[in-house]
């Protein structure tokens, strides 16, 4: 099929967005009441589309970014499968309903959760990974039973349109709709009253859907972003540090939400730790300049405006007195900008202040824990944290003393692949998790149900009118129950 670009002519309307919430909202009890047999086969059917369409998403995603066939594989088809046959195999187990323990004056009682379907979700997702951030949250909306709206980036107009094909033969539009557009659309399926939003993206437009949400009271989740420092001191295996940096930050030329955006290194091992950065990024993309820049292995910047904030962000850099110790090289053109990496650069430039999405990686040398933790705790919660140590006790102080939604020591970004760990990010990098079990919860209301079973005639003594003896009772339970 045709992958190139969608044009205007099919980004949803206001009718389309009214339209389909309108039967999602009619068929919402209908999907409420399906079985985990019957969430399973649209799971299943799920992977089946992704496999078959396996090509065509490497081809638009190649067409969108430039990205390896087997980045894709491995960043965004493979997440997606493995997410899904979790879910398949752990569903039965999550929508069961799970018992908890009552005080001794609820004797009689059965007290329990059941998890039921929030009803009508809206998922936007963003443009760096725009299979896996679109579908990922899909799979866990599905497993719990809702009906789901899907939103796109209009950044990735190949990817859209293999995404819109596959999702239109999969499922009823009552039941699972994508529709395409730019800022409007989202604004427009904002102004609808969902029963949770799933969001991926920066935290300005995180705000604006929280606020946009809270005018329904619905239920958010905020996968959001920051700067997510990886912190290398001097017992680390060095070889290891810079081949999993150099991978996390590189990876889909450092547009990655979790991709360490800052290295904090012990000053004895500063230029150690550069040389075998540069030594890895040659041995991943090639030796020379020239090399690098034809690698078939290395993406490109997702578009032109993009390009200049990157490049800004770097001269900005260089201009304050920031060396370039590796790379530096652009072309607006072709939106590449080459692994680079920066030495000396002051802490109050750009590329320390706000987060880079782009392949510029800062290398801050420190000489103390304290001095790492200060300049951590002085911006926003992380995302993600990278931490490269064989001492324990540096590796607890730093877990001790800083926030942030996830901690890898000594790997890279695998734990975003890994669906037994819930993902997301604290305060400014997210609200909420997503992924496995968690993202399950995220879609689901829990429930409380109290039964009772016998014993009705012990409440009798907690009912008006208050005799004197009613009120000994009750003194006696404040006395004797209502503490250690």
């Amino acid at each position: 099929m045709s992958t190139s670009a969608s044009p205007p002519s099919s980004f949803a309307s206001a009718d389309d967005i009214e339209r389909v919430f309108a039967a999602q909202r009619a068929h919402a009890p209908a999907v409420r009441a399906t079985s985990a047999d019957q969430r399973k086969d649209k799971l299943r059917r799920l992977c089946d589309g992704l496999r078959t369409y396996r090509t065509e998403f490497q081809d638009a995603i190649h067409a969108d970014f430039r990205k390896a066939p087997a980045e894709v594989d491995l960043t965004e088809l493979k997440p997606l499968l493995d997410e899904a046959q979790f879910a398949i195999a752990h569903l039965d187990e999550w929508m069961a309903p799970t018992r908890r323990s009552s005080p001794v004056f609820f004797t009689g009682t059965r007290s329990e959760i059941h998890y039921e379907p929030k009803g009508v979700a809206l998922i936007l997702a963003p443009w760096n990974y725009p299979l896996t951030l679109t579908l990922a949250p899909l799979i866990s909306a599905i497993a719990a039973g809702n009906c789901v709206t899907l939103k796109p980036s209009e950044k990735t107009p190949h990817t859209n349109v293999v995404l819109k094909k596959l999702i239109g033969e999969l499922y009823e539009e009552r039941e699972v709709a994508l529709l395409t557009g730019a800022k409007e659309v989202a604004q427009g399926l904002l102004e609808q009253p969902y029963d949770h939003v799933y969001f991926t993206g920066s935290p300005r437009v995180g705000r604006l859907v929280m606020t946009a949400a809270a005018d329904h009271l619905a239920s958010v989740t905020l996968e959001l972003g920051g700067k997510s420092p990886a912190v290398v001191d001097e017992t680390a295996d060095l070889d290891l540090a810079a081949q999993r940096i150099a991978w996390s930050k590189f990876t889909n030329a450092g547009q990655t939400c979790i991709a360490p955006d800052y290295v904090l290194v012990d000053a004895p091992v500063h230029d150690a730790l550069v040389a075998r950065l540069i030594d890895t990024i040659e041995q991943f993309y090639g030796a020379t300049a020239a090399l690098r820049r034809a690698s078939d292995d290395y993406a490109r910047l997702i578009d032109d405006g993009h390009v200049d904030r990157v490049v800004g962000m770097l001269e900005d850099a260089v201009a304050a007195g920031a060396t370039v110790a590796f790379g530096g090289q652009t072309n607006a053109e072709t939106r590449y900008v080459s692994p680079t990496i920066l030495t000396d650069v002051p802490l109050d430039t750009s590329v320390m202040q706000k987060e880079i999405f782009g392949p510029l990686l800062p290398i801050i040398p420190v000489s103390t824990v304290d001095e790492a933790l200060g300049i951590i705790n002085e911006r926003p919660n992380p995302l993600s944290m990278y931490l490269f140590s064989q001492r324990d006790t540096t590796v607890e102080t730093i877990l001790g003393r800083t926030t942030a939604g996830s901690t890898c020591v000594n790997e890279g970004f695998l734990h975003y692949a890994n669906p037994n760990l819930p993902f997301g990010g604290a305060g400014h990098s997210g609200i909420g998790r997503g992924h496995g079990e968690a993202g399950f919860r995220a879609f689901s209301n829990e429930r409380s149900v109290l039964r009772r079973r016998y014993g009705a005639s012990l409440v009798q003594a907690v009912l008006p009118p208050f005799t004197n003896r009613k009120e000994s009772f009750l003194a006696a339970l404040l006395r004797y129950f209502s503490g250690p």
